[in-house]
């Protein structure tokens, strides 16, 4: 039986709550043949996902056209959807005949709703999965323009035109979707490998380690620039150049990111769901560049207040590097029970009632 996995490769959480639902998907189903699409780099994929797949470097969502990794280019957002719902019909068919092409059995989405439409043309199993969808981010957003509408409306109709949508925890409401079904967190968490990865990055295990990442989006922070706190090592993605001796650099198709993310002391992110979800089940205290404009935003910070140490920051605050004092208050709040990745089986279940 053939599962076609679609990833979302607006950043990297798509990903971080696909990896390990597949990976149980193959142990449960050891002849399970299944591909993932995705535009995201194949090592990306293949450093989370460690079961033999098929990789197809495409994808049937763009999400929003992002200046950076929490600037929306609204303009060019509201070209792209009106340009992508223009044929909408054609293009429904058109991805119905690559499936049948590509002998599709079975359709899990995260998040992209023009596979669920075509799968339900051509009556393929399909199953939503993801802690927001499209067509409720871009409502307060667009809602006053005179083209959002209809293609609201064919959003939400491929939505749900799936037999189910696993909305997972923390995530947006989905109370217009009648298919939902709410199922517990989903993380890969990682094991505490301190030694190794102080020997790898080249950092002293004495001193507090600061993971500084965005999320798989292009972000510049001015860290050169930041105030020097003895005891305190700043590690950031190795597409960052700094020049400071208190800066190291990873790479995470060499280094697990769960993994990274259980031995730091604290990281510094923007409000998304995987960094959020891992490092909660981590224990590990977070201070984060919060988004206004992004809906899923007050969701995920209200989930994060009662299972983590956490904090936002200020746009300012985080440029500036003057966060010191937040950083210490987590680490002297009590540790809260980390939560469990009940997300993963919960799926697993669901998805296999699908599979013959």
């Amino acid at each position: 039986m053939h599962l076609l996995f679609d990833i979302s490769s607006h950043g990297f959480g798509h990903l971080a709550q696909c990896a390990p639902v597949i990976e149980s998907l193959a142990h449960s189903h050891p002849k399970l043949d299944i591909t993932i699409r995705s535009r995201l780099p194949l090592a990306q994929l293949k450093r989370r996902i460690k079961i033999d797949f098929n990789h197809i470097a495409e994808s049937r969502d763009f999400g929003f056209v992002m200046k950076n990794a929490v600037d929306i280019d609204l303009a060019l957002t509201a070209k792209r959807y009106q340009e992508f719902h223009q044929n909408w019909e054609q293009r429904v068919e058109e991805e119905a005949h690559w499936q049948k092409k590509h002998n599709v059995d079975i359709l899990v989405s995260n998040i992209a709703y023009l596979s669920l439409a075509a799968a339900s043309r051509i009556d393929i199993p399909s199953i939503a999965m993801g802690s927001l969808n499209w067509a409720d981010l871009l409502k307060p957003i667009f809602s006053s323009e005179n083209w959002f509408n209809t293609i609201e409306k064919d959003i939400i109709s491929a939505y749900q035109s799936a037999p189910i949508f696993l909305c997972l925890e923390p995530g947006l409401p989905m109370e217009r979707y009648l298919n939902r079904y709410s199922i517990g967190p989903i993380a890969q968490v990682g094991s505490r490998c301190r030694e190794d990865i102080a020997k790898l990055l080249k950092l002293c295990s004495k001193n507090r380690w600061v993971l500084v990442t965005m999320g798989g989006m292009a972000f510049d922070l001015p860290i050169d620039s930041w105030p020097s706190i003895e005891g305190i090592s700043w590690i950031v993605p190795n597409d960052k150049k700094y020049t400071r001796p208190d800066i190291a650099f990873f790479d995470d198709t060499t280094l697990h990111f769960p993994d990274l993310l259980a031995s730091v002391d604290a990281v510094i992110t923007k409000s998304g769901y995987g960094t959020f979800v891992e490092s909660a089940c981590s224990a590990t205290p977070i201070l984060y560049l919060e988004r206004p404009d992004w809906l899923e935003n007050q969701y995920l910070s209200a989930w994060l207040q009662n299972n983590a140490r956490s904090q936002p920051l200020t746009r300012l605050t985080l440029s500036k590097g003057h966060f010191t004092h937040q950083l210490n208050q987590l680490w002297q709040a009590p540790i809260p029970q980390p939560p469990l990745p009940l997300g993963v089986g919960q799926a697993v279940e669901k998805i296999s009632y699908f599979i013959r």
